[in-house]
């Protein structure tokens, strides 16, 4: 069979997810920018004419995305939480992710938490443009994690199904609770 594949981390599932449905030129947002992964790949994504807009409330993770983007003209830093983002960014936006727990190689007691990410989810679907994309992953094996997770997950099963399709990817047999992906669409 040789070397087939592994199946995609959730992360990489939402980036797989991403890039199927931002076209360069287009608006988007990295709610939680962390180590700045997310923020290079989206900068990639949308182009020099695009826009990337990104949030986090530790000074340290903005730092770090704007050494890994080299400061980019076509990204946005707000040292501000993500439930804020509304206040920074005006509809449509073609895309918004989110990786909710702990900044990796941070303060793992520094973490996002349940009422400003449902505060910030809530938004952001109002802020997505129709046919737009809104993932999350949820990385649920720190304190908190598990509520947060099991929040998010019964907020968007709560979403109208007219206006929006919810699916969850998640490997069902690892050990140490492993992050899940939501990725939600805001029908046309």
């Amino acid at each position: 069979m040789g070397n087939l594949p592994k199946l995609p981390r959730p992360t990489e599932m939402a980036h797989r997810l991403l890039s199927e449905r931002i076209q360069k030129g287009d608006t988007v947002i990295d709610a939680t920018v962390g180590n700045g992964y997310d923020t290079l790949f989206l900068s990639n994504c949308v182009g020099e004419n695009g826009c990337v807009i990104g949030f986090d409330l530790q000074a340290v993770a903005i730092e770090k995305t704007r050494e890994r983007t080299g400061n980019r003209p076509n990204v946005i830093l707000h040292h501000s939480g993500h439930e804020t983002l509304d206040n920074f960014v005006a509809a449509p936006v073609a895309a918004i992710t989110f990786n909710l727990g702990y900044l990796p190689g941070g303060d793992k007691y520094l973490i996002t938490g349940k009422a400003s990410t449902l505060t910030a989810l809530q938004k952001s679907v109002t802020l997505l443009k129709a046919g737009g994309l809104l993932t999350v992953v949820a990385y649920i094996g720190h304190e908190g994690g598990p509520e947060e997770g099991e929040a998010v997950s019964d907020w968007a099963s709560s979403l109208d199904q007219d206006n929006f399709s919810v699916a969850r990817y998640e490997f069902q047999n690892q050990k140490n609770s492993p992050p899940f992906l939501l990725a939600i669409e805001k029908r046309p």
